[in-house]
C-alpha cells in the first residue's frame, strides 16, 4: 500500500520543511533525544543544503524518524479520517466543541489536544473550518507561538531557514497566495500571536513546496499534508539511496508507554557508507527524464541533474517498440502513443464518473492498437495494463486481470530500483490478483516477492508489511496443499468460497500513487 507541496530565499532549488507528530524513546532512530546523530545537513554543490551519512547503513535501516512540525487531514476526508492518526477508521468520536475534529478515541483526542485547542477555538468563532492550507498555516502558526520559530530538539533546520520560492511563483500562483493569506487573517484570532504579511507569505510558501503527503495505514489513498523540516534537507535523485515511508503509529496497546506515535521514516535503500549524500525522489520515476526533469522544474523549481536524468538511462526501455519482424515505423509510433494519451484522457473521465466496464473496454481497445507497436516496457502500454488490472479485479473479473497484472509487473521490475516502495505495492497486488484467480503457484511467488521488497522499504512492524507476512503464510500453506492434491486443493477452496461472503477489492482509485510531496492543485 502506499502518497504531493512558501519559501525561505535559499538558491539550491529544493523544497525545505514538513509535519507534526510525537513519539516516546522506543528505539526508534530519530525519535530520541537530539535523535539526528546519525546524519548531518551540510552544502551540497549546486544544490544548496543537503543530508549526508554519518555512519554506514545496510538496505532497510532506518535511518532517522521524525514527528510532524504539523498536519492536517484533507478537507474532502476531515470526517473519515483521525486527525491525530491520519487512520481510516468506520467509527470515529467528534469533537463536542467545534464539531469538525474527529479520532480514533480518547486517546488519540488527549494527545491532539496540544494542537487541536486553539484550532477548535477558533472554528468555534468563525462559524466554519477553513480550508488544508489555512488551517495547517495557523497549526504552525500557535506551535511558533507556543514554542518560538528556532530550533527545537532534535531538529537539523528551523522553520524560518525552510525554503518557500515566493519569488519564483508565477502571477497565477501570487494571486491564489494572496487569497491564502486573506483567508487566514480571517481565520486567524486577534488574541492570538499577530504576524507580519512576508512572514505568513513564508510560511504558505513553505507549505507549497514542502508538505508532504500522509496516507492512510494501508498506504492506499492521500488522506493529509504535513511539515517535517528535518526530512526537507534531503534532496532529490531519480535513483534515490533512501526512501520515506509515512508510519501512522500504534496506540493499541494497553499501556500507554508502548504507543508509538505518527512520524515519517527515512529508510536506506541500498548500502550507504559515512559521508555519502542521502536522497530520495521526489518525483515518481515511472516517467521519461526530459518529463520527470519538466515535473521537477514546475513543481520545486530545479533542474535535476542526477545521473540517470544527464545520461536519459532507461529512457530506452520506456519509450521501447516491439523488436523482431518489421520493426514499427516512427510515425506508426507516435499514432500509438498519441492513440494511448488520447484514450488515458477518455480513462480517467469513465474512472471519475465510475463507469469502469466503459474503462475496460477503452482498455481493451487501446491494447489492441499497443501490443503490435509497442515493447513490453513502454511506459504507455504499462499504464494501460495497471489500469487494467486494477479495474477488472474490482469487477471480480481475476483470471484477465491477473494477466495483465503480470505483464504491467515484468516491465516495472525492469524499469523500477529493486527496491522501490512503488514496485513493492504494484507486486503485492499483482499476488492477491494470481490468488484470487486461483493461480496460487504464480501468485504466492508474488507475494514472496513483494514481501522482500517491502521488508525495506516499510520495514517489518508496518501495517502493510504485517498484513503481507500473513498473506505470504496463508499462500505458502495453500501451496503445499495445491502441490499434494491438486484437484482436492480447488474442491476445498471453491468450498471455502461459497461459505464467504464473496470479497470485493478495493474500488479503484481516481488518484495517482500518492506522491512523495504534496502540490496545492
Amino acid at each position: 500500500m502506499v502518497l504531493q507541496q512558501v519559501k525561505v530565499d535559499r538558491s539550491d532549488g529544493r523544497f525545505g520543511s514538513l509535519r507534526d507528530t510525537y513519539l516516546p524513546s522506543l528505539g526508534v532512530p530519530g525519535m530520541t533525544k537530539g535523535g539526528m546523530e546519525s546524519v548531518e545537513v551540510f552544502t551540497s554543490e549546486g544544490k544548496g543544503r543537503g543530508l549526508k551519512a554519518q555512519k554506514e547503513f545496510l538496505p532497510g535501516d532506518v535511518i532517522f524518524a521524525e514527528p510532524a512540525y504539523a498536519a492536517v487531514v484533507f478537507d474532502s476526508l476531515t470526517h473519515v479520517i483521525c486527525h491525530t492518526c491520519f487512520k481510516r477508521q468506520e467509527r470515529l468520536h467528534r469533537c463536542g466543541q467545534c464539531k469538525f475534529a474527529y479520532y480514533c478515541d480518547r486517546t488519540c483526542q488527549r494527545a491532539a489536544w496540544l494542537n487541536h485547542k486553539n484550532e477548535c477555538s477558533a472554528i468555534k468563532k468563525h462559524g466554519k473550518a477553513p480550508t488544508e492550507n489555512i488551517r495547517l498555516a495557523a497549526r504552525i502558526m500557535w506551535k511558533i507561538e507556543r514554542e518560538g520559530s528556532g530550533l527545537g530538539e532534535g531538529c537539523l533546520v528551523s522553520i524560518d531557514d525552510l525554503q518557500n520560492h515566493v519569488d519564483s511563483l508565477g502571477e497565477e500562483e501570487k494571486k491564489e497566495l494572496r487569497a491564502d493569506v486573506e483567508s487566514f487573517l480571517e481565520f486567524w484570532p486577534p488574541q492570538s500571536q499577530q504576524f507580519g504579511m512576508q512572514y505568513i507569505s513564508h510560511i504558505f510558501g513553505v507549505i507549497s513546496c514542502n508538505g508532504f503527503t500522509l496516507s492512510d495505514q494501508r498506504g492506499l489513498q492521500a488522506v493529509g499534508v504535513g511539515i517535517f523540516p528535518n526530512l526537507c534537507q534531503a534532496n532529490h535523485d531519480c535513483w534515490p539511496n533512501c526512501t520515506v515511508i509515512f508510519n501512522n503509529g500504534n496506540h493499541e496497546a494497553v499501556r500507554s508507554m508502548f504507543h508509538t506515535q505518527m512520524r515519517i521514516e527515512l529508510r536506506a535503500l541500498s548500502k550507504i557508507s559515512p559521508g555519502d549524500e542521502l536522497t530520495v525522489s521526489y518525483v515518481d520515476f515511472l516517467n521519461v527524464s526530459e518529463e520527470r526533469r519538466k515535473q521537477l522544474k514546475k513543481q520545486y523549481y530545479f533542474d535535476c541533474t542526477c545521473e540517470h536524468c544527464k545520461k536519459h538511462i532507461k529512457d530506452d526501455l520506456m519509450l521501447a517498440v516491439k523488436e523482431g519482424g518489421s520493426k514499427p515505423s516512427a510515425e506508426t509510433v507516435k499514432e500509438v502513443i498519441q492513440f494511448s494519451k488520447d484514450t488515458l484522457e477518455k480513462i480517467n473521465k469513465a474512472r471519475m464518473e465510475g463507469l469502469y466496464h466503459e474503462v475496460v473496454k477503452l482498455c481493451r481497445e487501446c491494447l489492441k492498437k499497443q501490443e503490435p507497436v509497442l515493447g513490453d516496457t513502454n511506459i504507455y502500454l504499462l499504464r494501460i495494463l495497471s489500469i487494467a488490472s486494477e479495474v477488472l479485479s474490482y469487477l471480480q473479473m481475476f483470471e484477465e486481470a491477473a494477466d495483465y497484472a503480470k505483464r504491467m509487473v515484468d516491465g516495472y521490475l525492469k524499469i523500477y530500483h529493486p527496491n522501490n516502495a512503488q514496485l513493492g505495492m504494484a507486486v503485492m497486488r499483482a499476488g492477491v490478483t494470481h490468488w484470487h484467480a486461483g493461480l496460487i503457484e504464480a501468485g504466492h511467488g508474488l507475494i514472496c516477492k513483494a514481501y522482500a521488497i517491502l521488508l525495506i522499504t516499510h520495514g517489518p512492524s508496518h501495517p502493510i508489511t504485517k498484513d503481507l507476512e500473513v498473506m505470504r503464510v496463508q499462500t505458502e500453506m495453500e501451496l503445499r496443499m495445491f502441490q499434494q492434491n491438486e484437484y482436492m486443493y480447488y474442491k476445498m477452496r471453491e468450498a471455502a468460497l461459497k461459505n464467504q461472503k464473496i470479497q470485493v477489492m478495493p474500488e479503484p482509485s481516481n488518484e495517482a500513487s500518492p506522491s512523495l510531496f504534496h502540490k496545492k492543485e
